[in-house]
């Protein structure tokens, strides 16, 4: 059953996009990467919205392991509209029948996993985007949107607040850590030739940093493990200097960013897709401790370097917000909040 906080993001979703889904209406979307972070969002607000309208529509849902899934969120796996196929994304067999809408969101951004095997990255990022865009080609897919990642960009100049769309810089190819952003620069060229050749429509997302249930509180993402620790009563770490900056996008207004790129955005038109609101890693923990423990202690690794300039990873979302009117609903502090009480609920469930 969905909890109390999913319900509010679901309706606030479901709010704000009520208008687009009358194009679902009887039809059929094939999703890759169904059960990750993004993928459970999509297949929480599409299931919401399919069965709120009668929409009569249904999903194929690409992934590795269907059991786990099924133990993560039953009420997704079991619902009548959805289907689970188990499968890589490099090499899945094509279900049958026709998929007007396709999204390929599979991909791990998890840097343990890239640095430990950055090949086999390299070829789940290229190779499974390749073998998604031909499925779309095989079953006459219309539409079809790629969560693409702000790494395409490479390393933000200090001196540039906001990344845009049009920044010309890209990762360092001769760099082995670079190989999750050009894989995805390359990912994106393929979804481009792709538009070119066979005339579907391919959306791009540029996805940066998010903030919400579901995402993971394993120690990769900043955000996820400070909510863990705070809500355990543990002191936070910042394994840094706590300079860098990122910002944080709710994850049920990245729901309405995504469903609004695929429907609307214009064709191989790439979009960022976060929050403008920066907060550097620091302020970020000390907000979590303020938000929902205070008097935790904040750990930092070490000193910031005097007179550094720090790291950036924000976007500027300048034409999201001006060509598909989207913007941020939910802010930091509220995003905080909903994420502690939706781990609260499934610690009382016991689903983590």
């Amino acid at each position: 059953m969905t909890g109390n906080i999913l319900k509010q993001d679901l309706e606030h979703v479901f709010a704000q996009t009520r208008n687009l889904w009358e194009e679902f209406r009887g039809s059929r979307i094939f999703i890759s990467g169904g059960t990750g972070f993004f993928g459970c969002w999509l297949l929480e607000s599409f299931v919401w919205a399919n069965d709120h309208l009668n929409l009569g529509a249904s999903a194929v849902v690409l992934t590795r392991n269907p059991a786990a899934f099924e133990r993560k969120a039953p009420h997704l796996a079991s619902h009548s509209s959805i289907r689970l196929q188990a499968g890589d994304i490099r090499s899945f067999d094509y279900p049958d029948g026709q998929f007007p809408f396709v999204i390929h969101a599979a991909t791990d951004a998890n840097t343990r996993a890239v640095s430990d095997a950055p090949l086999e990255a390299l070829d789940t990022v290229v190779g499974g985007t390749r073998r998604t865009l031909e499925f779309a080609r095989h079953c006459g897919a219309a539409k079809l949107l790629f969560t693409s990642s702000g790494a395409v960009y490479g390393k933000q100049p200090p001196e540039l607040t906001h990344m845009p769309e049009t920044f010309s810089g890209g990762p360092d190819p001769t760099d082995p850590r670079s190989v999750y952003g050009e894989s995805k620069r390359l990912a994106e060229l393929l979804c481009t030739l792709y538009a070119a050749r066979y005339g579907m429509e391919c959306k791009i997302a540029r996805c940066f940093a998010f903030a919400g249930p579901y995402l993971p509180a394993d120690g990769h993402f900043a955000f996820g493990s400070f909510v863990r620790d705070a809500t355990r009563g543990n002191s936070i770490r910042v394994n840094g200097d706590g300079t860098p900056y990122r910002s944080y996008l709710y994850a049920a207004d990245l729901a309405i960013w995504l469903w609004t790129i695929l429907f609307r955005g214009e064709n191989c038109r790439p979009y960022n897709v976060g929050s403008e609101h920066d907060v550097n890693i620091a302020e970020l923990a000390n907000r979590v401790v303020r938000t929902l423990n205070p008097g935790l202690r904040v750990e930092t690794a070490y000193a910031p370097v005097p007179g550094r300039l720090p790291q950036r990873y924000v976007p500027s979302t300048k034409r999201a917000q001006t060509e598909l009117g989207l913007r941020e609903h939910i802010d930091l502090s509220e995003a905080i909040l909903r994420t502690a009480r939706w781990h609260k609920q499934m610690a009382i469930s016991g689903s983590v």
